[in-house]
């Protein structure tokens, strides 16, 4: 070997080669060192260790292992997504279900329909069978359509207040009639009587409903509901947003929860619909095992507000949804709340 670059290359030709095929090689190789000037040199780099480490067991765990073949996979988290599968047969279960919550609210609606025509004297205590009427049909339409349910800070569940939620899609009255404390009365449009079955209830049931295309008689009832929730010591359950949204996104508040806050005096307890959007969308009859989650937060005290501030009120509470809902809920516009001034 005339230099060192010549050794370097014949060790790169030796690590290339097959274990038996090294072997023989290294034979011949201690033959040429003999007769070689470079033989010290090459015996000092020790061949023969290099050889006991390319053919022992542990010669693998020595070598490298290229960045690209190493693959870390983790298994999806079934409770974090849902497959949207729109076959056959998802739809056929899901008209199914449909049909099925449809008729196990015709045999509740039914009994309690009895009960509140018994009840036409005593307004309150209609209000509070309707109540029940609702945590027990809206429970049972949830375990009829099946879908993943998480709840969090019940413990601000049974405060007499004012709830508000967001509204996104149908089962989110399922929900609020299953979810609100017994003694609780609605604000609806006034729209809702045509709604089969439910509509037809939720007026024998004495809860309000508020014509939107006409402020002045909008705020008589609002006044109304005030009157009725101080009398008779009820809470309130209302839509913020006035409308349903199309797409599941946060929507400009009105002001009239903040109205009913200032004129009762009741603490505000934020209820959090996140992912109702997905199982039941607008416009489609086809529900989807999408999971949902429920989460009330703590009152916000209304007693020393004022009508001064209404908007600055409007806007804190629409920021607390804002910050709780996920990212595929959030107004496309921070400037949303702005908007809610007008009505």
């Amino acid at each position: 070997f005339s230099s060192t670059e010549d050794v370097s290359f014949l060790l790169k030709t030796f690590w290339s080669l097959p274990t038996s095929t090294s072997k023989s090689f290294c034979l011949r190789l201690d033959l040429l060192m003999e007769n070689s000037a470079s033989g010290s040199f090459l015996r000092n780099r020790r061949l023969e260790s290099f050889l006991e480490t390319k053919s022992g067991p542990n010669a693998r765990e020595n070598q490298k292992i290229p960045s690209k073949q190493v693959i870390t996979r983790q298994r999806p988290n079934k409770t974090d997504a849902f497959v949207d599968d729109d076959g056959w047969i998802p739809t056929l279960i899901s008209c199914v279900r449909i049909v099925t919550c449809f008729l196990a609210m015709m045999v509740t609606t039914f009994i309690w329909a009895i009960i509140m025509l018994m009840l036409l004297p005593w307004p309150s205590q209609r209000v509070r069978q309707g109540n029940i009427y609702g945590h027990v049909t809206g429970r049972l339409l949830m375990w009829i359509l099946g879908n993943p349910l998480k709840i969090e800070g019940t413990e601000f569940s049974n405060e007499r207040a004012i709830y508000i939620c967001n509204h996104a899609s149908p089962i989110d009255i399922f929900l609020i009639m299953w979810l609100t404390p017994t003694g609780t009365v609605g604000i609806a449009k006034k729209e809702i009587i045509w709604y089969p079955l439910f509509g037809q209830l939720y007026v024998l049931a004495n809860h309000l409903r508020i014509d939107r295309s006409d402020p002045r008689t909008a705020i008589k009832s609002m006044k109304k509901a005030v009157q009725a929730v101080k009398k008779h010591g009820l809470s309130l359950i209302i839509f913020p947003e006035g409308t349903r949204s199309k797409n599941g996104r946060l929507l400009p508040f009105k002001k009239g929860f903040v109205h009913l806050a200032i004129e009762s005096g009741l603490p505000i307890v934020p209820i959090i619909l996140t992912g109702t959007h997905l199982p039941w969308r607008k416009g489609s009859l086809h529900v989807r095992p999408a999971p949902i989650s429920v989460k009330y937060l703590p009152p916000i005290k209304t007693d020393s507000w004022t009508a001064d501030n209404i908007n600055d009120y409007i806007k804190m509470v629409h920021d607390i949804y804002v910050e709780n809902l996920p990212e595929a809920q959030k107004p496309i516009s921070t400037d949303d709340t702005k908007n809610s001034s007008r009505s």
